[in-house]
């Protein structure tokens, strides 16, 4: 008998089975979200259309690599042909002008070397023949091992110990300038981090020109002019066509009472239409009001000095208290004599103020960049240290302020020197004068851009110190300045900055170090041929942290222009005939023009023109314009061939081939470098290019 079906036992069952089914969908659905699904890779055909775009798009690079790879090169190889060709043009050219081949010092390179080559021929066949590893016997029988077997007895025992003595000097007196230079470097970290600067006892307040000093702040100015005092301001010129104007446009529109200041333009030209330009030029000043006034001398004796020394024999100076001197080629800021004066009152006993130079063209090629490092130094350093801590320092010549009865009480300008500057720095600093300078009041002014100008200029400056220093040695000694002071001018001052660093540089790396090369048993060690120069030259480019690109060129072009300068110091310590030689440095205007036109708006309200006037110089544009049409027919320029630089260059040339026989990897590297900016300087391949 079977059992009745329950319907709510059912309906209960059905309910709870529902409910179960929904908790395992949710479940699942949450296991899905926890859980990844790794699929085993299908193949695709489009891999294989990947791999080769790739590799094709690869190889478009590689190809791109090497196309600008060959266009680099190909472009320093058209640089090196050019540069091959213009060699080759100055050196078969008839036309090109050489430097004086008379020399004795030229004479004495020349047979310096022939014997290189010689040995060097001599060292390359003892190579080959093995004599290097096992040198032969002195009782050989072969005639060529024989002689050189000889050749070593010498060599050891009679040539390569003197030369390790005079090496020895040589680096004690490098050793000795590389300290001087680190203590130079050291007061000028003093002076910057302690802060110290000259400080003048009053302020004369600056305009924004000398136009509105003169006409809105008239009556004031005329009250108290007694605290202007009289100034004499002068401008030395000898043929200066390209740059005259722009000296003499600066000068007159000083921020400086008219009636307390006079021009005086010393012209020692000898060329007619520049005479002309230059008289029109202050004849234009004088019309719009400027004291300027234009002096000639029929005999152009004493040159720079005598033309001072003429210029300070007038009655009228007798008027003025001081004297502010520019060379033509300098552009003082209108508020030159407001910023240098104020330190001459109360300090009865300060002689001059020195002003730094700051240069136009610094960046025109390579060789003002160089330059620019050295002055840099110059100024930064070795004049600031000097003016703070002993109160002396070479006068630059220009750019400078002096008390005109200092000038009187030291004798004024001689002419028995190239460098009439020094010399009456000197003589003052013998009379008890001191002497300030301000490395925060700079002067426009331009560097040379040839190298011809500049090498004719460091000749100059390096062969007049010892001139002066053969004459002021015993007023020295016999001067009343204290003991502190004689030594510091006569060892620091002449012996270890003018004679001993050009002495050592010279020597020591275009001498003894390709001797060393065939007399190995002499020995340079590394780190006075590297590590030394390097720190030193570091030290020397600080002041112009911008120029230490050229580090590596800085210090190789120092060790070419050692040859003028030591060609210079010796012709000037025994009175050589080209120690008296006086060139004037060759400008070239740079900022001629520009500078011309801002002068010309500045200073046309000084003084109110007519129409006459204005007739007479329209705005200063026409001698300008007709510099340039004169200066088109006037004597061509050309690169010259400087025969020392170029026999140099072989002998190091020379010496870097053989060392690559005794595999000297530091040597062999500073010499062919230092032969190759040789040959480059000896090709004059530096500086201004003349096409």
């Amino acid at each position: 008998m079977s059992r009745a079906q329950n319907h709510e036992f059912q309906e209960w069952w059905n309910k709870q089975r529902q409910t179960n089914h929904d908790l395992l969908l949710s479940s699942d659905e949450s296991s899905q979200l926890l859980t990844v699904d790794i699929h085993s890779p299908r193949p695709d055909r489009t891999v294989g259309k990947d791999r080769s775009r790739s590799a094709r798009q690869l190889s478009w690079v590689c190809r791109l690599k090497f196309q600008q790879i060959a266009a680099s090169l190909a472009s320093v190889a058209n640089s090196f042909l050019v540069l091959l060709r213009t060699a080759n043009r100055r050196v078969t050219s008839p036309d090109s002008p050489a430097d004086s081949a008379s020399s004795r010092l030229y004479r004495a390179i020349k047979v310096f070397l022939i014997v290189v080559l010689l040995l060097l021929c001599f060292e390359l066949v003892a190579y080959f023949k093995g004599w290097h590893f096992s040198p032969p016997s002195v009782r050989s029988g072969e005639l060529a091992e024989l002689v050189y077997a000889n050749w070593l007895h010498v060599r050891v025992n009679y040539l390569a110990p003197p030369l390790q003595s005079f090496t020895n000097v040589c680096i004690v007196l490098f050793l000795i300038q590389s300290v001087d230079r680190v203590v130079l470097v050291l007061g000028c970290f003093w002076i910057k981090f302690r802060r110290v600067k000259p400080k003048a006892v009053m302020e004369y307040k600056t305009t924004s020109s000398p136009s509105s000093s003169n006409v809105e702040e008239g009556n004031a100015e005329k009250v108290n002019l007694e605290d202007y005092p009289m100034v004499l301001l002068q401008i030395p010129m000898c043929n200066e066509r390209e740059v005259y104007h722009q000296s003499i446009a600066a000068v007159c529109i000083q921020d400086w009472p008219k009636e307390r200041m006079l021009v005086q333009v010393l012209d020692d030209s000898d060329d007619r239409e520049v005479q002309q330009l230059i008289k029109a030029e202050v004849n234009k000043w004088q019309q719009r009001g400027v004291p300027i006034l234009y002096r000639h001398r029929l005999i152009r004796t004493g040159y720079k000095a005598g033309n001072l020394k003429s210029a300070m024999s007038c009655d009228y100076v007798k008027n003025y208290e001081f004297v502010a001197i520019f060379d033509s080629d300098f552009q003082p800021e209108p508020e030159f004599l407001k910023k240098t004066v104020p330190y001459f009152k109360g300090n009865d006993d300060l002689g001059l103020v020195q002003t730094r130079w700051s240069f136009v063209n610094k960046d025109e090629n390579l060789l003002t960049r160089l330059q620019n490092i050295n002055l840099s130094f110059h100024f930064e350093v070795e004049q600031q240290v000097n003016g703070v801590f002993i109160n002396f320092f070479g006068f630059n010549g220009t750019a400078g302020v002096w008390r005109i009865k200092a000038l009187e009480e030291c004798g004024g300008w001689l002419e028995r020197t190239t460098v009439e500057d020094m010399d009456v720095a000197v003589r003052a600093h013998l009379c008890g004068w001191k002497f300030i300078y301000l490395n925060d009041v700079k002067c426009l002014c331009e560097l040379p851009e040839s190298y011809g100008a500049y090498k004719k200029q460091q000749h100059r400056w390096h062969s007049g110190p010892m001139q002066l220093f053969r004459m002021c040695f015993f007023d020295i000694l016999r001067s009343k300045v204290s003991v502190t002071k004689k030594a510091n001018l006569i060892f620091l001052f002449f012996l270890l900055r003018k004679l001993i660093l050009p002495f050592y540089s010279f020597t020591l790396f275009c001498i003894i170090l390709p001797l060393t090369m065939f007399l190995p048993e002499a020995q340079l060690p590394a780190w006075v041929v590297c590590y030394v120069p390097g720190i030193m030259s570091v030290l020397n480019i600080l002041p112009a942290p911008r120029s230490f690109p050229f580090i590596v060129p800085y210090l190789l072009f120092e060790n070419t222009m050692s040859v003028t300068k030591f060609n210079a110091m010796i012709s000037g310590l025994f009175q050589f005939g080209s120690s008296y030689e006086w060139i004037v440095t060759k400008k070239l205007g740079r900022s001629s023009e520009t500078d011309l036109i801002a002068f010309e708006r500045e200073s046309e309200p000084l003084v109110p023109t007519t129409g006459l006037h204005r007739s007479a110089s329209e705005s200063g544009l026409e001698e300008l314009n007709k510099l340039k049409t004169t200066k088109k027919t006037g004597k061509k320029r050309r690169n010259r061939l400087y025969r020392k630089e170029l026999v140099i260059a072989f002998v190091l040339l020379t010496a870097s081939a053989r060392s690559l026989l005794s595999a000297q990897g530091i040597h062999f590297y500073f010499l062919l470098f230092q032969g190759i900016t040789f040959l480059v300087v000896g090709l004059d391949l530096i500086g201004e290019q003349v096409s």
